[in-house]
């Protein structure tokens, strides 16, 4: 006490003082999303890379959620606020294709994470679709227009080619008019065949299969608003299938998947005129391109078999045998089709058979369900033979089917991911839904896998967080290691548990992988359950460190789970200090300890010890039952010795840590009991030079003292100050403003002052019209702000004296204004401020950061979700910026509970399912340099699968590639299970050189279009035949794969004489093949000519016949390299460990 009114004592007269402008400036401040988790609220469409084993998904703001396996997400944000329409990976290839609702194509680098380039459409998109395995891209419009567009990955450019098709080329070929404003509302390439299984591994099958899938890269299937559906050669220009229209006539059957399963279709057959019908979905329901399920609005479900090719004009005129009809429900009045997926019965060796999954063409009115028919057909008969209904747990937003990368026999599943509003995704694997579909009779829903949160933010619910930075190179860091590797098993539990998860993709940062030099930065969670969270923040992939239950194992403690009010972690000691709702106060060593644990129970009036059991990682090491009121404050000091507790009551409680009791109580805070909203602890320090007291002129101040002061901060902005040795208080009243207000937060900054004297007043207001105030003060006081607290500072021998802690400011934050004073006036309980700032909006959340180890500025949160930052001491604004142009968030109640930041400019923010970290400081590295960001591609496995695919299509190595190598390697490097799905077939690079030059001009350009004919093909004699060319040598090596193709395009030009793609093989006429071979001379002559030219024509075939050989040795080299390549990445075993 006898110190505190020394204080008061020495205390000069409040001045005004002049406040020095911060160092805070614009080029300071870059904020940006430095790490983000879970699925954004505004999600809405789905992409999914197999081969990466990533999932896309697009939202309604402009945003694109990336995510991968063991906590690798990534974010992307347009530009543009609009909603995605269309979003597809370039499998394999790092990049994603995405379309908003502007027609903006945008082609994302997931290296870079940033766009690659962009290309705005001149007409509204309304249909989209990647030629799998390629860099080009369909596009279909408003119009009735195709378009081809093409990525070029090295240049980095997106650019249209000139190949389109027109609404009126496609009447034209097909015999009938089409109105040019039919929009084109599907874009579907024909699958591949998988070819005949049981010859698979046939030599000659297996050259027809690969011959098929070149060929049906070709092919693209057009479907328009009004029902018309073409099967479009797009290297001949020709009609293969003409379905729908208006004038068509349909036979059908009708398959009422509501009845019971297994039954037939009727014997008897519909004839009706079938009546224009709008499309609003489609699918491939086969998995070789030869029947097409289209959904339509009025809720029906059409199969059409496309292996029926168009034979003419005839066709509209004409009845078809090939389509039939699936209704979902008998009603009148149904739901539109909106979404159509097809999965291959991995049962079946009939390419037609499978589960359709289908949302929507039910009753109007029922219950929002995804609906799976199981179908099968014979003979040209199909059945429903299985039906089941999946419950929806919000509104529905998309579905995807999981292909499986490399699968090129029969092991097909329906692994699903169903995405509902807002933001939740969910996964259903494909043993579930064969166990749900197999039932006979109906039964409740199956529970599908929800997304495994990183950092679950609901059920339960996070109530509170806190971001704490580790000293470097200290023992607490090193300790928070072990204490990581201790609880390593726990989070293995968890791992196991979520194995089924598909997603594999990414990779952990190279610094993440290499450095291991402790724990820099922790992240905790507070829960509504009582639990608490801990990760390793260090790196922008967020580990689990340990998860602390609510209650005690082995001991009852009323009131343990109740939802967590408040926390505090000390770096030094590594104590941590939860308080929850019930007044509870939770101690934890999260050091641990070897032997048992002395546990304390403490109340207001016993102190009960318990010995628990041994046990390893983080311990509770007292519970304080004192108040029954919520815990609102909580605040360590002398290196977690000592730990204010503040009461919703108005009271605060100082505990001693160490021996787990109560040092004293602080009563009389507030007169009102308003809620304890801040509690800091300041060491109090000064230094006097020798003063002469008039009566006691020998008398002698200590040069040097030290003291605790508790500054103590209420709901209704009044501040109390107490010694924090004894609790006795220092000012008999408390200091408040001249206005009632209600207080966010309070912080003591120490600056460095030299005094001179002024007696007038500066005032800042924040409206956005007003223009700030800051005219110079004559004879006024500079404050600044020093970069080491209690550094002392240099004094002429004439200075007054200089009270270090005295010449601190206290920034008073409210929601309607922010308050600077010196603390001299406050202990003096002067409430004239140095600065004031006036808010045009309620604030409600506030945070310092600091620059070069210095307190430069001020962080503030409004409810409209604004942003600003000024600089310290001026509290000039610097920067405004908002939740929703960095995060596209808007602002939700409570939001401040959550949030939480570090000195550095990092603050992590949660909504909804979302977490997020913002860095706002330009120089700040630990989250902005790319060694530390996790890898969305993974390059390796990229190479890897390209080598294993061009393996398994060697002829020669066709057998035993049954089970997909690809997807054996990259069951390798993820050191997981990868669940087959359905037939997909990356094709290599080689193949789509055909179609670069199809593509690079219009297809009616030479020839007008032509229905199919199904003319015989001509036949070519090999006596009409001249090969002449030499053969160059075969190469064994990779980098010459591409120049054999070309050569192959040169021999094909030699072959047929110099005719080009365009040009069929041509019958010679008499006189060509007379000119050609007729020599003049006597028949012996003319027999020696023949005898020649066979000699001739045998040497030309063994030279091909030695090349065949050369280029088949050759692709076996390869082949021997991919071999290679795959054991050396087996043999880095860190690859099993990411």
């Amino acid at each position: 006490m006898l110190a505190a009114k020394r204080l008061i004592q020495k205390a000069v007269q409040h001045h005004q003082r002049k406040v020095q402008r911060g160092d805070l400036t614009t080029e300071d401040l870059d904020p940006r999303v430095a790490v983000h988790y879970g699925v954004p609220s505004t999600a809405s469409v789905l992409a999914f890379d197999p081969i990466q084993r990533l999932l896309a998904i697009g939202t309604l703001d402009g945003r694109i959620k990336v995510i991968g396996g063991d906590g690798i997400e990534g974010l992307l944000i347009s530009p543009k606020q609009l909603p995605y329409k269309h979003i597809e990976f370039l499998q394999n290839k790092a990049y994603i294709v995405s379309i908003s609702n502007d027609n903006d194509i945008q082609v994302w680098d997931l290296a870079s994470r940033s766009i690659a380039d962009s290309l705005q459409w001149a007409s509204n998109i309304t249909a989209f679709s990647v030629i799998s395995g390629s860099h080009f891209m369909y596009v279909g419009d408003e119009h009735g227009l195709m378009s081809v567009i093409k990525f070029e990955a090295e240049d980095g450019k997106l650019f249209q080619l000139q190949y389109h098709i027109s609404a009126g080329s496609i009447s034209e070929a097909a015999g009938f008019p089409l109105p040019n404003d039919q929009p084109i509302i599907g874009v579907l390439p024909q699958p591949c065949s998988s070819g005949n299984r049981q010859d698979a591994s046939n030599t000659k099958a297996f050259h027809f299969t690969f011959l098929l899938l070149i060929l049906k890269q070709e092919r693209v299937l057009l479907a328009y608003q009004n029902g018309l559906i073409i099967l479009w050669d797009i290297s001949e220009g020709q009609i293969l299938f003409v379905g729908g229209g208006k004038d068509l006539q349909l036979k059908d059957g009708v398959v009422d998947s509501s009845s019971e399963v297994d039954a037939n279709l009727p014997d008897a057959t519909l004839e009706h005129h079938l009546e224009e019908k709008e499309i609003s979905a489609l699918c491939w329901a086969s998995s070789n391109g030869s029947i097409l399920a289209v959904g339509y609005i009025d809720g029906d479900i059409l199969f059409w078999k496309t292996s029926c090719a168009a034979s003419s004009k005839s066709q509209q005129a004409s009845s078809s045998n090939n389509i039939i009809k699936l209704q979902l429900s008998s009603a009148e009045r149904r739901l539109p089709v909106i979404v159509l997926q097809w999965s291959k019965n991995q049962q079946s060796r009939n390419d037609c058979d499978g589960q359709l999954f289908i949302y929507g063409g039910d009753e109007i009115g029922s219950e929002e369900v995804l609906t799976v028919v199981s179908l099968e057909w014979s003979t040209g008969t199909l059945r429903c033979v299985g039906r089941a209904e999946l419950t929806l747990s919000g509104s529905f937003a998309d579905m995807i089917l999981l292909p499986n990368a490399g699968v090129m026999g029969g092991n097909q599943k329906a692994d699903l991911f169903v995405l509902t509003n807002p933001g939740q995704l969910h996964f259903y694997d494909d043993a579930s839904l064969s166990a749900l579909i197999s039932q006979r009779e109906r039964r409740p829903s199956i529970s599908a896998m929800e997304f495994p949160a990183v950092v679950p933010s609901s059920n339960p619910s996070m109530t509170v967080a806190k971001l704490s930075k580790i000293p470097t190179g200290g023992d607490s860091s090193k300790a928070l290691l072990e204490v990581a590797s201790v609880m390593k098993l726990a989070s293995t539990v968890t791992a196991v548990s979520a194995a089924k998860w598909p997603l594999t993709g990414g990779l952990p940062s190279e610094l993440s992988i290499t450095k291991n030099d402790g724990v820099g930065r922790i992240y905790l969670g507070g829960y509504s359950d009582g639990s608490i969270r801990i990760w390793d923040a260090t790196y922008p992939v967020l580990s689990l460190i340990c998860l602390l239950e609510g209650e005690v194992q082995g001991v009852n403690v009323a009131g343990s789970s109740a939802p967590v009010t408040k926390l505090d972690f000390c770096s030094i000691s590594l104590r941590l200090a939860v308080g929850n709702g019930c007044g509870l106060v939770r101690l934890y060593d999260l050091k641990g300890c070897s032997d048992g644990t002395h546990f304390h129970f403490v109340t207001e009036t016993k102190n009960e010890v318990y010995i628990l059991p041994q046990g390893k990682g983080p311990q509770c090491r007292a519970v304080f039952c004192l108040l029954n009121s919520p815990i609102q404050a909580l605040q360590f000091a002398n290196c977690g010795a000592k730990l204010a507790v503040g009461f919703e009551s108005g009271r605060v409680a100082v505990l001693n840590t160490s021996s787990s009791s109560v040092l004293f109580w602080i009563d009389g805070v507030s007169c009102s009991s308003f809620p304890i909203i801040s509690i800091t602890w300041k060491e109090l320090t000064y230094t006097h030079s020798l003063v002469k007291s008039p009566k006691h002129s020998e008398t002698k101040v200590p040069a040097y003292s030290a003291e605790e002061v508790i500054f103590v901060l209420t709901k209704d902005a009044k501040i109390n100050l107490f010694e924090g040795g004894t609790g006795k208080i220092i000012s008999t009243q408390p200091w408040h403003l001249k206005k009632p207000s209600v207080a966010i937060s309070m912080y003591v900054i120490a600056v460095s002052i030299s005094v001179s004297e002024s007696s007038s007043e500066m005032q800042l207001e924040s409206h956005e019209d007003s223009a700030t105030k800051n005219e110079p003060m004559p004879n006024s006081t500079t404050v600044s702000i020093n970069s080491h607290e209690g550094e002392q500072q240099p004094s002429s021998e004439t200075a007054c004296s200089e009270e270090r802690l005295l010449d601190s400011i206290l920034l008073l934050c409210c929601e309607d204004s922010l308050h600077l004073y010196s603390t001299k006036s406050v202990i003096q309980g002067n409430n004239k401020s140095i600065r004031k700032v006036k808010h045009a909006k309620p604030c409600c959340w506030t945070a310092t950061l600091k620059k070069d180890e210095k307190v430069c500025g001020l962080v503030l949160l409004f409810q409209t979700g604004v942003i600003e930052i000024r600089s310290l001491p001026d509290l000039e604004l610097v920067k405004e910026s908002s939740l929703m142009s960095i995060l596209r968030w808007n602002f939700k109640a409570n939001m401040d509970k959550t949030m939480s930041s570090s000195d550095n400019g990092q603050i992590a923010l949660a909504s909804g399912c979302e977490l997020a970290f913002i860095s706002l400081l330009a120089g700040e590295n630990d989250f902005r340099i790319p060694e530390t960001l996790p890898c969305l591609h993974d390059e390796v496995l990229a190479a890897a699968a390209d080598a294993a695919l061009s393996f398994s299509l060697n002829p020669k190595n066709k057998q035993g590639t049954e089970p997909g190598i690809l997807g054996g390697i990259i069951k390798g490097f993820k050191g997981r299970k990868v669940p087959h799905t359905e037939d997909f077939i990356p094709n290599p690079k080689v193949n789509f050189s055909h179609l670069e030059g199809i593509f690079l001009k219009s297809p009616f350009s030479d020839s007008s279009p032509a229905v199919t004919d199904n003319q015989e093909a001509e036949e070519l004699n090999i006596d009409d035949i001249e090969i002449d060319e030499p053969l160059p040598a075969a190469s064994s090596s990779s980098h010459d794969f591409q120049n054999i193709k070309t050569e192959k395009g040169t021999e094909r030009e030699r072959l047929f004489q110099g005719g080009t793609d365009d040009t069929k093989p041509r019958l010679r006429t008499p006189e060509e093949i007379m000119a050609t071979y007729r020599k003049a001379g006597d028949a012996s002559s003319v027999a020696a000519h023949a005898r020649d030219k066979l000699a001739q024509r045998q040497e030309k075939l063994e030279k091909i016949s030695r090349r065949t050989e050369e280029l088949q040795s050759g692709a076996e080299d390869f082949a021997s390299l991919a071999n290679e390549l795959v054991k050396t990445l087996e043999a880095r075993k860190k690859w099993w460990h990411i």
